[in-house]
């Protein structure tokens, strides 16, 4: 299996999403703004780069905890980046975005490229569905009555608590992101062959080690070991902390399709995602995953289209009768809380 960008939907002349795709295109929001990437990529990577030059500056001093909460979120705005390559809304041609997704994820933030592709494919074809959609898996947090009930030990204790242990369960997901990279890359089945497809398995393996091993290099070259420690542990635990709260928003708490659901393309995504409302400073603190609506309608249109790509969307669900839901920051936190709470009612008694 070859594995390319996160896959385009599929349009059908006549269908519901075929008419709405021709709006959009239609408006021209489909186009690349290669000029507008390469300022933010020049941007973003400037403040990554900053931050690492003032661990150096700032040296052995506790000051450096200051600068690693800095680094987190400079961090989580290369993720996006690397996010927007997969889907290629940078580039039309697969090479470009392949070494933006390399750079910026193996490289520079230590996530398998290609592993996240993959997953982010299935998760695009079916959203929040519990037997197809990755993000949904039983794991850690469980998303439905099945899969709590379904769950033992130590498992069952967090589903019965997972609302509340929601945030701080998040501090680990920086370090869970980085042992499924490693494992993607080397990981096979029973049969031997790899369990991921990747295109550039050996690159991504080698970018991960000079990504580790810079990491760690750089921490213990600026500061006593007992720091270094403790403002990796501060990076990473935010890092994943921003990360979930980023992509919580999006999906949890709204509708979870089953197999006996027969949905279009276009049903399928706007009633299992959830937009949330902010001016500027949201669409740059969410990369723009608060158009989630749009995005999974349009995977491959360019971020800063999004915003103009939503009253047109709106509108158009508004003239099938297809709900479109769109809340704040907060409220979005509450309903993905609320569904947490009530999955794992059963264990409570």
């Amino acid at each position: 299996m070859v594995l390319a960008a996160v896959a385009d939907p599929p349009v059908r002349r006549g269908s519901d999403y075929a008419q709405l795709s021709r709006r959009i295109s239609g408006a021209g929001l489909l186009e690349r703004r290669p000029a507008r990437y390469a300022a933010r990529i020049a941007l973003t990577l400037g403040a990554f780069a900053a931050g690492w030059v003032a661990v150096f500056l700032v040296g052995d001093s506790w000051w450096q905890l200051l600068i690693a909460v800095g680094l987190a979120v400079v961090t989580t705005q290369v993720a996006f980046l690397g996010h927007d390559a997969g889907h290629r809304q940078m580039f039309r041609r697969r090479g470009p975005s392949e070494t933006v997704g390399l750079l910026c994820g193996n490289l520079a933030v230590g996530l398998s490229y290609g592993w996240w592709v993959d997953k982010h494919n299935r998760h695009h074809a079916n959203p929040n569905h519990e037997d197809e959609d990755p993000d949904v898996g039983a794991g850690a947090l469980v998303w439905s009555y099945e899969q709590a009930i379904g769950t033992r030990g130590l498992g069952r204790w967090l589903a019965r608590r997972q609302a509340y242990l929601f945030f701080p369960m998040l501090l680990l997901e920086g370090l869970n992101l980085h042992v499924s990279s490693i494992r993607a890359v080397v990981g096979r089945g029973p049969d031997g062959r790899f369990g991921t497809p990747m295109r550039h398995r050996a690159v991504e393996g080698l970018l991960l080690a000079v990504h580790t091993a810079g990491y760690l290099g750089a921490l213990l070259l600026a500061m006593s070991p007992g720091k270094a420690l403790l403002v990796a542990a501060v990076h990473q635990g935010l890092w994943g902390l921003y990360m979930g709260c980023a992509f919580a928003p999006n999906h949890k708490g709204m509708p979870m399709p089953t197999a006996d659901d027969e949905l279009d393309f276009l049903r399928k995504q706007v009633i299992t995602s959830r937009n949330v409302r902010g001016g500027r400073v949201i669409d740059l603190a969410l990369g723009g995953l608060n158009y989630q609506v749009e995005h999974h309608l349009f995977p491959n249109m360019p971020r800063a289209n999004l915003r103009r790509a939503q009253p047109i969307v709106r509108a158009y669900c508004a003239e099938r009768g297809i709900p479109y839901v769109e809340t704040g920051l907060v409220e979005s936190y509450r309903q993905a809380l609320a569904h947490l709470h009530e999955v794992g009612r059963p264990l409570r008694g």
